[in-house]
C-alpha cells in the first residue's frame, strides 16, 4: 500500500511543530515512514509526553511512609496496613466526551478502571467530576444526557459502585465539557504489578479485545484545540464494551496469581504504541512487534492504524515464557484474545514488522524518556478585582435563587442513574460528602472525595489550588477519615498561551 508523502501539512496535522520534526530527522537520520511519523506524533503530544508540564509536576511532594508507588505508573499505590494497599487514580476524558458524549465518558470510566486492575487491584469504588456549560446553552442538554448515561452504563455493567463526585454548570464550559473519572481498588501490598519490562527475548503478549479503527489518533486529538471542524474528529473517539472489560479484569487478576506476568501495561492513549514503548523504556530494553499477529476486528488494517488505534479493553504484557500455556488457557476460558505479538530485545530499538516489511525502526528511548520537554513562557495571572456590585435582593428571593441554581440544586437525578451499592460494601453513598466503602472482611473503611472550586482557581490559581486540596481534606476528615494521599487531575487550556501556562 502506498504511504502518504510526508508534507508540512501532514506534519502539522499530526500535532508536530517544524522544530520537533527537525528533531525527528536528527534522531533517525532520514525522513520517517508514515507509521514512524504517527508513532512520534502519539508519543510526543501533551497527552502522552507531559512535555509542557513535567518541569512543574516534578516539584510536587510525592513521597511518604505510606506511599508504595508514586507518579509514573498506571496508578498510585498507598499502604493501608495489614498487608493491604489501595490503588487509585483520576484522569480526564474531556475532548472525546464533547465529541461523542456517551462513548467519550464511558471509555473514560473504562480506561481508569484498567489503570487500577493493571496494577493487580480489584476496583472497589468509582467517582466522577463533571463540568458542563449553562443549562440554556443549545449543546448542554445533549452533552449532559450522554455523559451521565455513559458514566452510568459502563460502571453499572462492569460492577463497581459509584460513591461520589461533583457536577457543576458554568458558561466557561459552553464550548467544551470536563469529564474526570476516578477509580480505586484493593490489592495485596506485596503483589503490585508494574509496567517495566525485564529480560531479553521475553514474549510480548496482546490480551483482551480485538483491534479496530476506533480511536486512531485519539491521543493527538486530546492534545489539540477545538474549532469548527470538531465533528470530523468523531472517528477518533473509542467505543467501549464493559462486559469485555469485566472479563479482562477477571482474567488478568487470575493470571497474576500464576507468576506468569513479568510486566503489564494498559493499552490506553496511543494504544499499542504507548504501552509497548513505556514497558521497554522503563526496563531499558527495546521491543520488536509483528503486527501480523495482532488480533483484528476489521479487514486490511495498516500498520499505522494498528499502532495508533485506541480500541478499548486491551492490555500488553511481558510474559514468563515457561507459563505461556497456563496464561493462554486462562484467556481462552474468559473468551478473550491472547496473542504473542513480539519480544523484548537488547538494542534500543522499536522495530515494527507488518507483512514481512519493516514499517518502523526508531530508537525506543527517544520516544518516551527523551521526548521534548519545554519550559514554556508564562505570565502571572492578573490580581482578581472586585466584581460588579451585587443587586439588592430580599432574603427569601436570595434563598430561592440559591436553591434554584443548577449548581446548588440536588444532584440525585445524576447519581441515581449509577449503581452505588454493587459489591455490598458501600457505607456512604453519593450526595453526602465523601464516599465511603468498607475494606471487605476487615473493620477498616476507605473514604474518597473529588473537589475543586474552579472560580477560585481562575481568580487566583495559587490560592485556588491550595483551596482544592484543603476542601478535599476537610471532606475526608468530616466523615472521620485520615487523609493518606491525593491525586491531582488538572484540566488546563493550551500551554502555548502564556496566560494558560501562568495559571498552571
Amino acid at each position: 500500500m502506498n504511504e502518504p508523502q510526508i508534507t508540512p501539512d501532514l506534519i502539522a496535522a499530526h500535532g508536530l511543530k517544524p522544530d520537533e520534526y527537525d528533531r525527528i530527522l536528527e534522531i533517525i537520520g532520514r525522513e520517517p515512514t508514515f507509521t514512524e511519523l504517527g508513532i512520534f506524533s502519539a508519543m510526543w503530544n501533551e497527552h502522552c509526553s507531559y512535555k509542557s508540564s513535567k518541569k512543574w509536576l516534578r516539584t510536587l511532594h510525592t513521597e511518604g511512609d505510606q506511599v508504595i508507588c508514586g507518579p509514573g505508573e498506571n496508578a498510585g499505590v498507598v499502604d493501608i496496613g495489614d498487608g493491604q494497599a489501595v490503588v487509585f487514580k483520576m484522569e480526564s476524558h474531556n475532548h472525546p466526551s464533547y465529541i461523542e458524549p456517551h462513548q467519550g465518558a464511558a471509555t473514560g470510566v473504562g480506561g481508569i478502571l484498567r489503570d487500577v486492575f493493571t496494577m493487580g487491584a480489584r476496583p472497589v469504588a468509582a467517582m466522577d467530576s463533571l463540568s458542563f456549560g449553562m443549562p440554556d446553552h443549545p449543546k448542554t442538554s445533549h452533552i449532559v444526557k450522554g455523559v451521565v448515561e455513559g458514566v452510568g452504563s459502563y460502571g453499572n455493567c462492569f460492577g463497581v459502585p459509584n460513591v461520589g463526585g461533583e457536577v457543576r454548570f458554568h458558561p466557561s464550559y459552553n464550548g467544551n465539557c470536563l469529564v474526570n473519572a476516578f477509580a480505586a481498588g484493593l490489592a495485596d501490598a506485596d503483589k503490585i504489578f508494574y509496567s517495566a519490562a525485564s529480560g531479553i527475548g521475553m514474549p510480548v503478549v496482546y490480551l483482551g479485545a480485538k483491534t479496530g479503527r476506533d480511536g486512531v489518533g485519539g491521543a493527538t486529538m486530546a492534545s489539540a484545540e477545538f474549532d469548527d471542524t470538531i465533528e470530523e474528529k468523531r472517528p477518533t473517539v473509542q467505543v467501549g464494551d464493559p462486559f469485555t472489560e469485566k472479563c479482562l479484569m477477571e482474567a488478568c487478576l487470575e493470571l497474576m496469581q500464576t507468576g506468569a506476568v513479568i510486566s503489564i501495561q494498559d493499552m490506553g492513549a496511543a494504544g499499542l504504541t504507548c504501552s509497548a514503548v513505556e514497558m521497554g523504556d522503563k526496563g531499558g530494553l527495546g521491543v520488536k512487534l509483528n503486527l501480523n499477529a495482532v488480533p483484528q476486528r476489521e479487514a486490511a488494517m495498516t500498520a499505522y492504524e494498528m499502532m495508533l488505534s485506541e480500541s478499548q479493553e486491551r492490555m500488553l504484557m511481558v510474559l514468563n515464557p515457561e507459563k505461556e500455556d497456563i496464561a493462554r488457557e486462562i484467556f481462552v476460558k474468559w473468551d478473550l484474545d491472547f496473542a504473542i505479538v513480539g519480544e523484548t530485545i537488547a538494542e534500543d530499538r522499536f522495530l515494527i514488522m507488518h507483512g514481512n516489511e519493516v514499517k518502523a525502526d526508531v530508537p525506543l528511548s527517544k520516544l518516551s524518556s527523551e521526548a521534548p520537554e519545554y519550559d514554556r513562557p508564562w505570565v502571572e495571572t492578573p490580581v482578581a478585582t472586585a466584581g460588579e456590585a451585587l443587586p439588592e435582593i430580599g432574603a427569601i428571593d436570595a434563598l430561592k435563587a440559591l436553591i434554584g441554581s443548577p449548581n446548588y440544586a440536588h444532584k440525585s437525578w445524576v447519581y441515581e442513574q449509577y449503581d452505588t451499592q454493587v459489591m455490598g460494601d458501600t457505607v456512604r453513598r453519593p450526595g453526602l460528602g465523601a464516599g465511603v466503602v468498607r475494606v471487605h472482611g476487615t473493620d477498616k473503611a476507605l473514604a474518597f472525595t473529588a473537589d475543586v472550586t474552579p472560580r477560585y482557581v481562575k481568580a487566583n490559581p495559587f490560592e485556588g489550588g491550595k483551596q482544592a486540596v484543603a476542601e478535599a481534606y476537610r471532606n475526608l476528615t468530616a466523615v472521620g477519615a485520615k487523609p493518606l494521599a491525593s491525586t491531582d487531575n488538572l484540566n488546563f487550556g493550551n500551554p502555548e498561551k502564556p496566560e494558560i501556562m501562568g495559571q498552571f
